[in-house]
């Protein structure tokens, strides 16, 4: 299994879709499917029935999009980038921008 270029709390900007050119922070990532849920970003109707703990009504929450459909938000312009892996001096594997050659972790 290849390392996580995506990851929660990485800044994306949507590629395709309703959404096209939103950016947003990942919320959750889901590696099994290939699908990420970013904030404010496919919002979709939930209708929940009330139950002794909550209150039912209609619910506005994200939904997950593919992988393929986000890109990471360049950390020096907010253009998006493909990501890479390098290794530091120190021997730490990072995960940097490609566009711009900036690390985003760490």
């Amino acid at each position: 299994m290849s390392a996580a270029k995506i990851k929660k709390g990485d800044k994306v900007v949507v590629l395709a879709g309703k959404d096209k050119g939103k950016r947003g922070e990942v919320l959750k990532a889901i590696p099994k499917e290939g699908r990420v849920v970013v904030q404010g970003v496919n919002v979709v109707k939930r209708h929940t029935r009330p139950t002794n703990t909550a209150a039912g009504g209609i619910v506005e929450k994200e939904a997950s999009i593919h992988v393929s459909n986000v890109a990471h938000e360049d950390p020096k312009d907010g253009s998006p980038t493909r990501v890479g892996f390098k290794v530091l001096e120190d021997g730490r594997k990072v995960r940097y921008a490609k566009r711009s050659g900036d690390v985003i972790d760490g």
